[in-house]
């Protein structure tokens, strides 16, 4: 144990593989732990570095392998899949974790805090939520379809299929009249939950400066700024806010070769949901300056005349994602040019 360089986890539920090996790579032993019996091999074992792959539950053991003193490194799994010998299994994918971690150019992800993770549950939980609203909505309308009772979707006309619901003149069995109300309750708990966690959004981007700060960029809302300080690593990990657009997947994907640059569509490799949520503000955007009639005489308003509107969205999140970068790192609200 003296020896030990480098230990590698291949992480699960239950049974964990752990591959250790020296300061040469030379692998000193490969084999299965419990849950119990990994905590206290952690514990006991003298500072070193552990690496795993950066996938469900790897923070939380990185913040364990942080406490008991060990340097920790998350890695990708993209980045430790080339590694990975023929036929794969639990001893193999230790190995290419071990592998991986020794390259000397190699991207680590950081380990995330409790309280860090816990924005992102509440992140999490809100979408969940809306999904699950969205889903008894599109439900709910299918069914009274089929008896002829329409209305537009979303959920702001839900009162229109409640009103016809009790209306006794609308022709629906009794069946199908209980049925709806079991959605419409269902519908109605989880609004008030799903305003609830909006209050919470609100209140916490008014009373914290990181939030409220990027609650100044044009299109970015209380929502987006707390997908961003769930999910985004400390932005001054990045060395420029092109770095951080990129980690993003706001940038378009590169096929080049023998000095010719080729750039195809949007590389969405990046993180999906603070993405989405910048689309969509930036989306936003435009809509408001097309609903004026005119463009205007900027860098926006000549993309629109000669581009879709889903690609100068796309445009504009990726300068909007520039834009937080550099005004988290110089401490700046937002200013227009």
């Amino acid at each position: 144990m003296t020896e030990t360089y480098l230990v590698a986890i291949d992480l699960g539920k239950r049974h964990f593989q752990v591959c250790a090996t020296d300061e040469t790579g030379k692998t000193l032993f490969n084999r299965a732990f419990s849950r119990q019996k990994l905590q206290e091999f952690l514990d006991q074992l003298p500072a070193c570095i552990v690496a795993m792959e950066a996938c469900a539950t790897s923070h939380h053991w990185g913040r364990i392998g942080l406490a008991a003193g060990h340097e920790v490194r998350l890695i990708p799994p993209i980045y430790v899949k080339p590694f990975v010998k023929r036929q794969k299994n639990d001893a193999a994918d230790a190995e290419a974790i071990a592998e991986a971690a020794r390259r000397p150019n190699l991207r680590f992800v950081a380990v995330k805090s409790a309280e860090h993770q816990a924005r992102a549950v509440t992140f999490r939980t809100h979408q969940c939520f809306v999904k699950q609203r969205t889903q008894l909505i599109n439900a709910l309308r299918g069914h009274l379809a089929e008896f002829g009772v329409i209305a537009p979707g979303g959920a702001t006309n839900v009162k229109q299929l409640e009103q016809a619901i009790r209306e006794e003149g609308t022709d629906l069995p009794a069946v199908v009249r209980e049925m709806a109300r079991f959605y419409l309750e269902q519908i109605a708990a989880l609004t008030i939950r799903i305003d609830e966690l909006v209050q919470q959004l609100q209140l916490a981007s008014r009373t914290d400066s990181f939030l409220r700060r990027l609650c100044t960029v044009p299109g970015v809302g209380p929502v987006t700024a707390g997908a961003i300080a769930a999910f985004a690593p400390d932005l001054r990990t990045f060395s420029n806010g092109r770095n951080f657009a990129a980690w993003l997947g706001l940038v378009p994907k590169q096929h080049s070769s023998g000095g010719k640059t080729r750039l195809g569509g949007m590389s969405r490799m990046g993180q999906e949901d603070i993405r989405k949520l910048l689309i969509v503000g930036a989306m936003s955007c435009i809509r408001w300056i097309c609903r004026r009639g005119t463009n205007p005489d900027n860098w926006l308003g000549r993309l629109l005349a000669r581009k879709p509107r889903m690609v100068a969205a796309v445009a504009l999140a990726n300068k909007m994602a520039r834009a937080i970068w550099a005004m988290v790192v110089k401490q700046q609200d937002y200013r227009t040019a």
